[in-house]
């Protein structure tokens, strides 16, 4: 696990020591070495801090070059089946040229090989810059899911630059920090930036399963995806019993390849199924002491899930370490909106980064069970979105849009009131409703500093959503295929990449695994994924054979804090202290006091509150201006 940075021109970079600053910015990604390469011509150079996990020799150093430097790559992540492609190559005749045990070795000798073929043929999570010097071009690529992150800009003159972090091109004083407003718009509904979005103008992210070509001759730049899970609605033929029985063997045979290291493992168990089931896997393939760590929220009730994470850690004979968190001081919230680059008001952030701040005091890279919600219906919503599309089916147009005027009438914050503004529409018009933070109109009111500069951008969120539903699968899967393709890795997977790294600790998921995903998204039928009664159905029949009887396989929590009730002590005033000092020109200030004062009066607006004051803490500490 490390992190990346370079920069590419059409001519010479004048100030090559703007690069070493850029990668130095990440020192938390990298604390074990870094380096910086420039190409003869002075036109390309390459920057790389790492955290040392596989062939920790110098022999590892990066960026990396092949014996006859024809190319030299600079690569975040790991590949899980280095060791087969070595072999293969090796057969092939690369024997000889290998200098280290590192899988960015095999990048490297996998790309003279086969090319830009070679990303079909990576098994791991990644984001990698590779130079090819004989074609003069730059080639950036991400893993499929979206695991390792990857930001880029273009510059005129055809210059592009890329970093791990929004942070290093910021380290750029010549890169201006304009507020992108279609963005924000995203951000307020979701509490995340979606795709290939920015919260910056002139940055974007390059997407999961997407690799990008940069051409030194014209400054061209070609973007394209090299992977697209198979995603269809099988029928209910294959019995469960077979399916559980596959399960079984991929998630064990990538676990299995997710413990390799040269350096101490452990397991991030919360308590929940997906977590439980990989300490499962892992305690069967892990020579010695298996150590696994929880957080725990004694006397917070329903969000205190240590007591079954002992259960399974006893059972299953692991080192099991516990974190008593009780409650989280926001003097930590600047911290956290420094590090996370754009703002996020996913609050399981803190748990996340006190978790890994524990592990990284026993290991360095610890195994996580994120994807699993995602892949095999683990969401609440999953079961009942059935049931209300069959509702809709059955209630005249008329009845529909009475509902939903009802819901619209309620107040911010009032349960289950997006529920009910998705009664008027179709089934993707309903999923887009979930989990939303602002819906239009509240977006509307609390962006009306910014008068009629926003209005064009209307419902775009709700829009994009509906349209990562493919109208062509069964509600839950469309359901599903929207949270894999937006909420995994915009949220999901960023709040673990920024707090785990915070903490200089390598977090891997192996039910992202692209075996795992394709078996998930292609083979599983709906009665094997959730139900109007029962939700991760397959992944509980696999519980039943590998966990502790007492385990409770429907219990579901997910990792969150008691922030409503944080809200109404310290965390309030704090709260309430940086946005009584926003700035003006962009949120109005009396719908942000009417979500206060509504929240004091029993209604839920936690999760908004926080995003908002994500928002002004990153605003503030990158001097991000406002133009309209």
């Amino acid at each position: 696990m490390c992190g990346i940075v370079g920069v590419a021109s059409r001519t010479p970079v004048a100030d090559r020591k703007v690069l070493a600053v850029m990668r130095d910015t990440m020192g938390h990604r990298g604390p074990d070495d870094a380096g910086v390469w420039w190409s003869p011509d002075g036109r390309v150079g390459l920057g790389h801090r790492r955290l040392a996990v596989l062939d920790l020799t110098a022999a590892g150093h990066q960026p990396m070059a092949d014996p006859d430097r024809r190319v030299c790559i600079t690569f975040n992540g790991e590949i899980y089946n280095y060791r087969e492609l070595r072999r293969e190559l090796a057969a092939d005749g690369a024997e000889g040229c290998f200098r280290s045990a590192s899988d960015t070795e095999v990048i490297l000798h996998a790309y003279l090989r086969w090319g830009n073929a070679c990303l079909a043929r990576l098994r791991g999570m990644f984001a990698f810059a590779l130079w090819d010097a004989e074609r003069g071009r730059l080639l950036l690529a991400r893993d499929r899911c979206g695991e390792k992150p990857l930001f880029y800009r273009l510059g005129d003159g055809g210059t592009i630059q890329f970093a791990s972090e929004l942070k290093a091109l910021m380290a750029d004083p010549a890169m201006p920090r304009i507020l992108d407003l279609e963005a924000l718009e995203h951000y307020l509904a979701y509490a995340f930036v979606p795709g290939s979005q920015c919260m910056l103008r002139g940055v974007r992210k390059l997407p999961p399963a997407h690799a990008l070509s940069w051409s030194l001759a014209t400054g061209e730049v070609t973007c394209w995806r090299y992977w697209e899970p198979a995603i269809t609605s099988p029928p209910s033929t294959r019995p469960l019993d077979e399916l559980t029985d596959e399960l079984q063997r991929l998630l064990s045979e990538s676990v299995c390849s997710q413990l390799v290291a040269d350096v101490p493992v452990g397991v991030l168990l919360s308590g929940g199924l997906d977590s439980s089931l990989i300490t499962a896997a892992a305690a069967t393939h892990r020579n010695g002491t298996l150590r696994t760590f929880t957080v725990a929220f004694r006397g917070y009730g329903r969000f205190d899930e240590s007591r079954r994470a002992r259960l399974v850690a006893e059972h299953f004979g692991t080192e099991h370490h516990e974190l008593e968190a009780g409650e989280i001081s926001p003097d930590l919230l600047p911290r956290l909106a420094r590090q996370f680059d754009e703002p996020m008001g996913d609050s399981s952030m803190l748990p996340t980064f006190l978790l890994a701040t524990l592990v990284r005091e026993h290991a360095t890279v610890a195994l996580g069970g994120d994807g699993g919600d995602e892949l095999f219906g683990g969401y609440r919503y999953y079961s009942w979105i059935p049931r209300l599309e069959r509702l809709r089916a059955l209630a005249p147009a008329p009845l529909r849009q009475m509902v939903a005027a009802a819901g619209r009438a309620l107040p911010v914050g009032a349960r289950g009131r997006h529920h009910l503004v998705g009664f008027a529409g179709d089934a993707n018009h309903a999923i887009a409703q979930i989990d939303l933070y602002f819906d239009a109109a509240t977006r509307t009111e609390l962006l009306r500093p910014l008068g009629p500069t926003r209005q064009r951008l209307d419902s775009a969120p709700e829009i994009a959503k509906a349209a990562a539903c493919p109208t062509e699968l069964s509600t839950v899967r469309r359901a599903m295929i929207a949270d894999f393709r937006r909420y995994l890795p915009d949220d999901v997977l960023v709040k673990v990449d920024r707090a785990s790294m915070l903490a200089s600790l390598e977090v891997r998921s192996p039910f992202l695994d692209q075996r795992v995903v394709d078996f998930a998204l292609g083979s599983v039928p709906d009665a094997g994924l959730a139900t109007r009664s029962h939700r991760k159905v397959l992944l509980g029949r696999l519980a039943r054979r590998l966990l502790p009887p007492a385990f409770d396989i429907e219990h579901k929590q997910g990792f969150s804090v008691p922030l409503a009730l944080w809200l109404n002590g310290a965390w309030g005033t704090y709260v309430t202290a940086v946005l009584a000092d926003a700035d003006p020109r962009l949120f109005d200030r009396d719908v942000v006091q009417r979500l206060m004062r509504r929240h004091r009066w029993g209604l839920d607006n936690a999760k908004r509150l926080f995003a908002l004051t994500l928002f002004e803490l990153w605003r503030r500490e990158y001097d991000v201006r406002i133009e309209v």
